[in-house]
């Protein structure tokens, strides 16, 4: 992992040399002793570089292959206007993802680091409830796509060191996220996040409510590992989920991204011709015109014919690139809001658990909720008579249709989430069917391991392929 393993500056030089990360990752520093700064100016760059290179995955920032963009095209809501074979036709290989590991190790893991022993020795606790709750965030996007990673020895520099076992990292998180609860009632110290802290702005009570958050997405992921009840991992989401967010108010994201050249939200530079271009995939824009969806011209663009209309994946490059309907500026406007966790998912985590615990009924109340707040949150009028119909449309749940119909929605109120692909291993909802032209035999379930983490670092998990399967995504 040594190569893994770099200080402050040189992290921030290699991020900053593309795209919108160059603008947000540029900080004061001194040069010869890099991580004896203020803990604010190890943050903000922390963040924007998890929001611009990891969650939003910009394709602008040196990431030539992004978690964001990729999971988008593996759950068919994005596709690639180029003929195969490509991303979205399941072509990835290990050199493909040398840069986004990195990334999230250095700018991320590793800052993160830093920042949480920084402000335990300064007793600045609010910048170690922060750096806690993103490390947690940040393990399990790596572990949810790697499986087996480095952590528990990955972080002291050493060349090689062993993997950590899946369910060891999930554990690692869950004790982590406690932790920065407990630190959450501790003095704040002298220092404490303000306006370099880009996703709250300093306020500590939705930092714990993230906290909630994530233990909650967590405890439901496990609900078909292998030694693991999925009505004891439901009600522990459902514990943890009445602590976390409470409103579209509360939900996590980075409102920073203000249009100007080199502060475009990643999602808009995604969608510019020179990256691909990323287009709609026709699965999810059939999907939203089946049901008849009042969301949909808010989600997506018509294409240049005045349709909605979306790419089969895997057939022949189109060479009009405007024919194909993309992500809307609620989105992917250059300002727009990167979203992070969703309010939403909140709710749909509930109807999951609940109807895991105590069956459709129980789930139902959830379930509109969740319908309703993303509806909210897009500015549609949850009285109206097209929303009220839609709702409608959906119900009842019944033990038949729960699982399928709350994946469906939680789908789309998570639109462009790497959560969707999760969502899909566990449950295997929204429905998927093999694309055309398909590099591999089935939809991925797993990303291989880094060409130079396999070079620097041999370890024996590395031999997974990725139609191989995470220890939680048990048949």
């Amino acid at each position: 992992m040594k190569k893994y393993i770099y200080s402050i500056p040189l992290l921030i030089a290699i991020l900053a040399g593309g795209g919108s990360c160059k603008k947000y990752l540029d900080v004061n520093h001194d040069p010869n002793n890099p991580t004896n700064v203020q803990e604010s100016l190890i943050l903000f760059p922390a963040e924007m570089g998890l929001t611009t290179a990891i969650a939003a995955g910009s394709l602008t920032s040196g990431n030539f292959t992004t978690i964001a963009v990729t999971d988008a095209y593996w759950t068919q809501q994005l596709a690639i206007n180029q003929s195969p074979p490509q991303t979205d036709v399941y072509q990835l290989r290990p050199a493909d993802v040398d840069q986004v590991f990195l990334t999230a190790y250095s700018t991320g893991l590793q800052n993160l680091l830093i920042l949480d022993r920084k402000a335990i020795a300064n007793k600045n606790y609010s910048y170690s409830v922060v750096a806690k709750v993103l490390t947690a965030y940040t393990l399990g996007i790596m572990t949810d796509h790697w499986g087996d990673i480095p952590w528990s020895k990955g972080m002291d520099g050493k060349l090689v060191v062993p993997y950590d076992k899946q369910e060891d990292v999930y554990k690692a998180m869950q004790a982590m996220l406690d932790t920065a609860i407990q630190e959450s009632s501790l003095a704040p110290g002298e220092h404490t996040p303000g306006t370099d802290d880009a996703i709250f702005g300093g306020d500590m009570s939705k930092w714990v409510k993230f906290a909630y958050a994530l233990k909650a997405r967590y405890y439901i992921h496990l609900t078909k590992a292998p030694g693991y009840d999925p009505v004891a991992q439901s009600n522990l989401a459902l514990a943890a989920a009445a602590n976390a967010f409470a409103s579209n108010n509360d939900e996590a994201k980075n409102t920073v991204y203000t249009g100007a050249p080199g502060q475009e939200n990643p999602w808009y530079e995604n969608i510019l011709p020179s990256n691909g271009p990323v287009v709609m995939a026709s699965t999810f824009v059939n999907s939203l015109k089946a049901m008849n969806d009042p969301r949909t011209s808010i989600l997506i663009t018509k294409g240049s014919d005045g349709t909605d209309s979306g790419r089969v994946i895997g057939t022949a490059a189109a060479t009009d690139n405007t024919i194909y309907s993309v992500p809307n500026n609620f989105y992917a406007g250059s300002n727009a809001t990167a979203f992070i966790f969703n309010y939403s998912e909140i709710l749909f985590i509930q109807a999951e658990a609940a109807f895991r615990t105590s069956g459709a009924a129980a789930a139902q109340p959830y379930f509109v909720s969740g319908i309703n707040s993303h509806m909210a949150k897009l500015g549609l009028d949850t009285t109206s008579a097209a929303v009220m119909a839609y709702v409608a449309s959906r119900l009842p749940l019944t033990a038949g249709n729960a699982i399928q119909r709350i994946m469906e929605e939680k789908s789309v109120a998570n639109f462009l989430n790497m959560e969707n692909w999760n969502d899909w291993r566990r449950t295997g909802f929204p429905a998927l069917t093999i694309v055309q032209s398909h590099y591999v035999g089935t939809i991925p379930r797993r990303y291989p391991y880094p060409l130079q983490e396999i070079t620097a670092n041999p370890q024996p998990q590395q031999s997974a392929a990725i139609t191989d399967r995470v220890w939680w995504d048990a048949q």
